[in-house]
């Protein structure tokens, strides 16, 4: 099996590029995925975050009001680190038992685990091969802006609270630029596929 990481900040475009490896034949855990699972109603999780933050960061139902919690989170950088104190551990706990029922049922698989803190908490080093996915900041900016539907300013605070997308390419054994659309993204997502894949027929390499 080979272990590759995925990261990228924030309305770059991972989860494009994870949902087209998962059609090429990779195994994908999506980010979101895993971080909603770990805080979902009566799980530890969730019960260190209330802890934390009050009881006001959930909906009337009990559940994660993550817009709530992001609002708090995004606006005061300790809390924000806190906050991915008391997630960070739950996650990669969560990825690394899914990476090994991947390798006991499929050896030859290509399994990607997609976060978006994998640099910064160097979460990355346990991985055969890490792909960085970039969007040009002008890009990056009106995807976030539309997305979550955010004032200018207010998503320039979010983007800005991340590691400079400049400093991960540093990491990257391979780059995914998703600035000039989906069709361009799909074609370097196959090439990246690809060297992996015959990276893995050869015995991965360091």
């Amino acid at each position: 099996m080979l272990a590759v990481g995925l990261t990228g900040s924030i309305a770059t475009g991972k989860s494009f590029v994870t949902r087209y490896l998962r059609e090429l034949g990779a195994e994908v855990i999506d980010a979101d995925q895993a971080a909603r699972m770990v805080v979902e109603k009566g799980t530890p999780g969730l019960e260190a975050v209330v802890r934390e933050f009050g009881t006001e960061v959930l909906a009337p139902d009990g559940t994660l009001d993550r817009k709530k919690l992001g609002s708090i989170v995004f606006a005061d950088e300790a809390k924000r680190l806190k906050l991915n104190s008391i997630i960070h551990p739950l996650v990669i706990e969560m990825q690394d038992e899914w990476l090994a029922s991947v390798e006991e049922r499929n050896r030859d698989a290509i399994a990607v685990v997609d976060a978006a803190l994998m640099i910064e908490s160097g979460g990355y080093k346990r991985f055969d091969k890490l792909i960085v996915v970039v969007a040009e900041p002008a890009v990056q900016l009106a995807r976030l802006m539309a997305r979550d539907n955010l004032s200018e300013n207010e998503a320039r605070r979010r983007i800005d609270a991340q590691m400079p997308q400049d400093e991960k390419r540093k990491f990257a054994d391979h780059v995914i630029d998703t600035s000039n659309g989906y069709e361009d993204t799909k074609r370097q997502t196959r090439e990246v596929f690809a060297s992996l894949t015959e990276l893995l027929r050869h015995g991965k390499a360091g």
